[in-house]
């Protein structure tokens, strides 16, 4: 458990706070490059706390923009996106997207005074087909994020967006504790579709229980969770923390992998970026991709990652449709013949639970596992990255040597350890600082 004042200190990220001032030291992914179009409709947002708008200029150029006028703060999500720049439609006021101020039309000529207006405006960088906005102290901007995800071509990846309503920490902490998996997306039935879950023949539903290694890494950390199948050996499958809200994971999918209890025949990897919207919502990211030789299709690769149909959140608030005002959608009938929870898919059954534990859970009320370790990790590395950065130090990650950290999963004989027979894959020419193993089961 945390105490009160660190978990203050973890879940708070608006402006000015400690965990706001790590967060804000990352590019954070804000939109997606195909939802600006040239000259076309102002995309609004909220960041960290912050109410902020985004377009596409004439030239292509993306701004990242505060939401309200400097004038008498109208919303700029009505502006008029024309000529290299976002107008207001209260008076006229014109901003490039570096936030300058180039037309004052509605001020007599001798008292136009735009040069001395600029409103606030992040710089921003397209990677991977998404928008990246930094928010932190311009002199302490990183280089741009150079995940392995968005150097595949755009046909070998899916990504999008939807919003979970809660705070971000507990979001991301449901998404490293890999033994959930085990329970709450299994599947009753021996031959499941995409959305009930995972086969009772699974290598997660028949492993049961993990045990969890933990390696700490340049980035944040590496982990895996090991399931004794007996005779078979263990299935291992390894994630990577990239500090401080992104999770890759191996990413073994039901259509062709879990109904056989074998592994997916193509080199797929998951993972999410949790971005806080306020302290009471969070972003969630959904991310995969391949390095195949086959473009991936918009079938069961991507209902496999998502757990759900592509539609099943709302435009353009990116609300779940099923979501927690209609109780996620639980059928008690389902939930006793079909699945354990009763919900469709993956990402809804993960929301469902962590939106129950209310806005922001109270972290002092908790009784910890062995299981737990790499939540207990990941908390212990942003309490640290707080107290570095107001210290004047970077945090983990802002340098992307993360840039080769993969995700992969293998059956391995009992005698091998992953962190020697896997190391190649999931680090490349990178080592941890110290490999040791995290505990036993």
């Amino acid at each position: 458990m945390l105490s009160r004042e660190d978990n203050e200190l973890v879940t708070r990220t608006g402006p000015g706070t400690p965990m706001g001032n790590v967060l804000r030291r990352y590019w954070m992914p804000v939109a997606t490059s195909a939802e600006l179009a040239l000259d076309g409709e102002p995309l609004e947002l909220k960041i960290l706390g912050e109410d902020l708008v985004a377009f596409r200029d004439t030239d292509g150029k993306v701004g990242v923009l505060d939401l309200y006028c400097p004038h008498r703060r109208a919303s700029m999500w009505l502006g008029r996106n024309e000529e290299r720049g976002l107008r207001c439609v209260f008076h006229g006021w014109k901003f490039a997207v570096d936030g300058q101020c180039v037309e004052m039309p509605s001020e007599p000529a001798e008292y136009d005074f735009k040069e001395k207006v600029r409103m606030t405006a992040y710089p921003t960088v397209e990677v991977g087909g998404v928008i990246w906005a930094y928010m932190g102290p311009p002199d302490k901007q990183p280089a741009p994020p150079v995940f392995e995800w968005a150097t595949v071509p755009s046909t070998h990846r899916h990504v999008d967006r939807m919003v979970e309503e809660c705070n971000w920490l507990q979001a991301l902490e449901g998404g490293v504790d890999s033994a959930h998996s085990s329970f709450l997306h299994r599947s009753l039935l021996k031959d499941p579709d995409m959305r009930s879950g995972f086969s009772v023949n699974g290598y997660r539903a028949r492993g049961g229980n993990p045990l969890l290694e933990v390696e700490l890494t340049d980035w944040g950390y590496t982990y895996a969770s090991i399931r004794d199948l007996g005779d078979e050996g263990n299935y291992v499958r390894t994630y990577q923390y990239v500090m401080p809200f992104t999770q890759i994971r191996a990413q073994q999918f039901t259509s062709r992998g879990e109904r056989t209890g074998g592994a997916p025949p193509l080199p797929l990897i998951g993972g999410h970026m949790w971005v806080p919207m306020d302290d009471e919502n969070v972003m969630v990211w959904n991310l995969l991709y391949h390095f195949g030789p086959e473009p991936l299709t918009n079938g069961d690769e991507i209902e496999s990652n998502s757990g759900r149909g592509r539609n099943d959140y709302t435009l353009p608030d990116r609300r779940k449709v099923l979501h927690k005002d209609i109780r996620w959608g639980i059928d008690r009938d389902m939930q006793r013949t079909v699945n354990y929870t009763g919900i469709l898919g993956a990402n809804t059954q993960d929301h469902a639970v962590h939106e129950s534990m209310g806005r922001i859970v109270d972290r002092t009320k908790e009784q910890l596992g062995t299981i737990d370790r790499a939540v207990i990790a990941t908390r212990r590395l942003l309490i640290e990255a707080a107290r570095t950065v107001a210290d004047g130090g970077d945090p983990p990650g802002v340098a992307p040597s993360y840039a080769r950290a993969r995700a992969i999963e293998k059956l391995l004989p009992k005698s091998e350890r992953w962190q020697d027979t896997m190391s190649e894959d999931v680090w490349g020419e990178w080592r941890p600082r110290q490999l040791a193993s995290a505990g036993s089961r």
